[in-house]
């Protein structure tokens, strides 16, 4: 239940809430302003590091031409007139649809954060409970996401699968060449075809299915699974007897291939993506966003949700990279020739 100190706490939230939207009650479902759509989306960006490394952004359509915020290719010489580069992106169009998040404080669980901490601590909970949820879910969906259900199913597709198209099943529709089923990883070099470690398979995914003028580029990532940074650090330190061994086995989930590595949560566990974070997108359409908080009495708890129009979008398709399924193959897998 909540005790004196969290209820007075809510209170003064659920005021703020509703003064912030020009609301008189923060019961009722409300249209965001556009500057609060800017402080929305900057809070949701900011509560977890990798999204805010990605490119959000705020579009007046439902449809339209994805626009490439990366730093691609050669943009200087001479010509008859001005010298301009066309990147030529046609048919790389987004689509976005209704999305609604929602999330609930039970009463209980506030008075705790109340009993345990100040007010600026309770405050940070409270934001952090319903903006970190909705944020988490953005890039469970966007490495997740394979189609769009009219009523979705989260006990049979826990990952937000049937919420949206995620950027590999949008790359994997459009330039399904970018994308490439499996590899395999044997360290011992014996099964026909494999690659000995992270660092030569990620290389030959850029070399192969990276687009030529991007290969060089300085913001490609390594963006790869848990299952198989844990899978080659664990072979690292068995294998390691010196120090410095040691300490390249801890810096592999940060660079691989020379290239600076992310294991962002959600991530499918044996997969691997070579892009620039900017090439990921995630769109929403401008005054489309509704906000409704409220403290539920018969519920016992405190209620927030928050609708809008929202896709994802990948800004240069040659400059993305994939192995869905990396298999690794131990001592007692590997194959002989």
């Amino acid at each position: 239940m909540l005790n004196a100190i969290s209820t007075q706490y809510l209170q003064e939230f659920t005021s703020a809430v509703a003064s912030a939207a020009s609301v008189s009650s923060d019961k009722k479902m409300f249209a965001i302003t556009p500057v609060m759509e800017t402080k929305l989306r900057d809070a949701i960006k900011t509560s977890h590091a990798f999204l805010g490394l990605i490119h959000t952004a705020l579009v007046a359509q439902i449809k339209g031409q994805v626009i490439d915020v990366g730093l691609d290719g050669l943009a200087t010489g001479r010509a008859d007139g001005r010298f301009s580069v066309d990147v030529d992106q046609r048919g790389n169009t987004y689509e976005l649809v209704k999305t609604d998040s929602g999330s609930h404080v039970k009463w209980e669980e506030m008075t705790q954060w109340a009993n345990s901490g100040n007010k600026g601590e309770w405050l940070n909970l409270m934001k952090a409970s319903i903006a970190k949820r909705f944020a988490l879910d953005m890039l469970r969906i966007g490495f997740n996401g394979t189609h769009i259900a009219t009523i979705t199913d989260p006990k049979k597709y826990t990952k937000g699968q049937d919420v949206n198209k995620g950027w590999l099943t949008i790359v994997k529709e459009k330039v399904p060449a970018q994308v490439l089923a499996s590899a395999k990883l044997d360290p011992t070099g014996k099964t026909p075809g494999s690659y000995k470690n992270l660092d030569s398979l990620a290389q030959d995914l850029i070399n192969t299915t990276i687009a030529e003028e991007f290969r060089q580029d300085d913001d490609l990532v390594v963006i790869v699974g848990s299952s198989l940074v844990a899978a080659e650090q664990h072979r690292l330190l068995e294998a390691a007897d010196k120090p410095t061994e040691h300490r390249a086995a801890q810096a592999l989930a940060k660079t691989m291939a020379g290239k600076k590595a992310y294991v962002p949560p959600f991530f499918p566990s044996n997969g691997i993506w070579i892009t620039n974070l900017k090439n990921l997108q995630i769109l929403t359409q401008s005054g489309t966003q509704w906000r409704k908080q409220e403290n539920n009495d018969d519920r016992l708890r405190y209620e927030s949700n928050h609708i809008r129009m929202e896709g994802y979008a990948v800004g240069n398709m040659n400059k993305f990279a994939a192995i869905e399924n990396v298999e690794i193959i131990d001592d007692s897998t590997s194959e002989t020739e």
